[in-house]
């Protein structure tokens, strides 16, 4: 069941450059002051880098937040709680900021001695910053069958970007956001949205996105 779209989908891919902030913390307490001050692309930085760096692994490590306080800070209860956050729940960076501070800051209430323990010298958490560079690719789709064909052809960056950050910063580049408005599939925008793409590498996750694509043309 081809769809033709009322407009067509650009994809997309980028590059990221990523660099020393120059902001580092010995302890629970300037880590906490380094979340609440660093820019939402440093956030974006620090709890999904991972995704792309380990494209072909699964499952994926911990945002580097979560590996610090675990590995370095020795807190393996606050670790385990900054790892287990469900980013699929939310849709802003800011959200994710301050769901960060909720956590770190009720740990410290609990134990306030534990914020000032520093770790040895060397092993400080270096805050990074993020500049990301989006561009269009060669690939356009019309209708289904296209998309499906792009899907296929597509870097992995293109898949990242589309996931990932899209959501984020750029609503109308989700692939879920074109099939539900411009193909006005309802079925496979539902299908796309309940694809947990935190769960798999990125050549799984490119594999799924064009099996559901393919399932839709045969009419299922």
């Amino acid at each position: 069941m081809n769809r033709i779209a009322k407009e067509p989908f650009q994809f997309f891919t980028r590059q990221n450059l990523t660099y020393l902030l120059g902001k580092k913390a010995k302890n629970l307490n300037a880590l906490l002051t380094g979340i609440k001050e660093i820019p939402l692309a440093s956030i974006y930085q620090h709890t999904h880098h991972f995704l792309e760096q380990h494209e072909y692994l699964s499952p994926e490590p911990p945002n580097d937040f979560a590996y610090w306080i675990t590995n370095v800070l020795q807190n393996n209860a606050l670790g385990e709680e900054i790892a287990g956050i469900d980013l699929r729940q939310f849709s802003s960076l800011k959200d994710i900021q301050v769901r960060l501070v909720e956590i770190v800051e009720n740990s410290i209430q609990h134990d306030p001695e534990s914020a000032n323990r520093n770790v040895p010298a060397g092993e400080e958490f270096h805050f990074m910053g993020a500049q990301t560079f989006v561009f269009p690719t060669q690939y356009i789709a019309n209708d289904l069958m296209e998309f499906k064909q792009c899907l296929g052809s597509v870097s992995n960056y293109s898949i990242y970007y589309h996931m990932f950050e899209a959501p984020l910063f750029q609503e109308k580049s989700r692939f879920c956001y074109w099939i539900q408005n411009s193909l006005e599939d309802e079925k496979l925008a539902l299908a796309f949205k309940n694809l947990d793409p935190y769960t798999q590498t990125l050549d799984n996750l490119k594999h799924n996105l064009v099996r559901l694509v393919r399932v839709r043309l045969e009419g299922k």
